[in-house]
């Protein structure tokens, strides 16, 4: 008679499972806030209807966080990439005018490990804490002939809210806008393909290798949080027109996305230097300008178009708040492009 076969023998521990709820619980709890509904453990999170604004609009976003992953298995530091994961989904919903309200992860291994499953969750709970919204659930899954161990994914979804009467947007944009650049915290979690190729077929480097230009090691600089803008752009919600959130794509791919068919926006780059990890990629990889513009934000997290009279006192805001924010440009008749000048 052949051997008995179980989950276990299958690839799927329901007993690491379980220990990596235990690990998690404290982290979830650390996160409600007044509307969250439920206890901890619910099969569906709940979560009161905002009822501070007269006409509230759901804005929802789901996101990852990309090869970034790879950077942090290879490393063995998962408390970061949970925090990116959160703030990279507020400022996708911010754009619109939207304030966060609660957010739901997936965790997928190969093989489950609950210390590593419990780093990640005290990342996402800690971009919760951040941003004022609930880690009102998520699902932790064990997947083997999927991924091969190390190896996981991780997905975040958000909930926000706004007046449907204030969604910011390319309709209220307008010719003459100031555009402000809010400086990057690095890559974000965007272009880390590239990176981590250059990094270890041009540079020669692993993640305990110190950086070029930098005191730190690789796995510091590519693993810098991506920073949220919520603290900082949330004062100016109900004065500024748009927002564009640089991730994939860079400047001249989400920058257009802000922009009605009758504006172009002209982007000054001349009013920044992109920070030494950037310069140091293009130089190690022989990047062309135009694909490092693409590929990368080039130190530039979100762009603000504003009026006149409110660009300046975004700049401040994000200065007190320790973030380098500038005037990059504004906005003129054209037909929707975004202008790189000079190129």
């Amino acid at each position: 008679m052949s051997d008995r076969l179980d989950y276990r023998s299958a690839g799927v521990d329901i007993d690491a499972a379980d220990d990596a709820k235990k690990r998690i619980k404290a982290h979830v709890v650390s996160t409600l806030t007044a509307g969250t509904r439920g206890e901890f453990g619910g099969f569906g999170g709940m979560f009161r209807a905002p009822t501070d604004v007269a006409k509230p609009v759901l804005v929802a976003s789901a996101d990852g966080v990309g090869t970034k992953l790879k950077v942090a298995i290879e490393s063995d530091r998962h408390d970061t990439v949970g925090h990116d994961l959160v703030n990279h989904c507020v400022n996708d919903i911010l754009v619109q005018g939207a304030t966060p309200l609660f957010f739901l992860d997936y965790v997928a291994f190969g093989a489950l490990e609950p210390a590593v499953v419990e780093q990640v969750v005290a990342g996402v709970a800690a971009g919760c804490r951040e941003n004022g919204c609930a880690l009102l659930g998520g699902e932790t899954a064990e997947m083997p002939g999927v991924y091969t161990p190390p190896d996981y994914d991780l997905a975040g979804f958000i909930v926000g809210y706004v007046d449907e009467d204030a969604v910011l947007g390319a309709s209220r944009v307008e010719d003459g806008d100031v555009l402000v650049a809010l400086e990057s915290s690095g890559l974000h979690t965007n272009g880390f393909s590239l990176a981590r190729r250059i990094v270890a077929d041009r540079m020669q480097l692993g993640t305990g290798d110190r950086f070029p230009g930098s005191d730190d090691t690789v796995a510091d600089v590519l693993l810098a949080v991506h920073r949220s803008y919520l603290a900082i752009m949330k004062p100016f919600l109900a004065r500024v027109h748009a927002m564009s959130h640089i991730t994939g794509g860079g400047i001249p791919g989400n920058l257009n996305r802000a922009l009605p068919v009758t504006l172009d926006a002209i982007v000054d780059t001349s009013t920044w230097e992109p920070p030494s990890l950037f310069r140091q990629l293009q130089s190690a990889g022989n990047v062309d300008r135009a694909e490092m513009f693409r590929a990368f934000n080039m130190g530039v997290g979100m762009i603000v178009l504003a009026p006149e009279r409110v660009a300046d006192d975004v700049i401040e805001s994000a200065t007190a708040r320790g973030v380098r924010a500038w005037r990059a440009g504004r906005t003129r008749r054209g037909s929707g492009q975004v202008v790189l000048n000079p190129e």
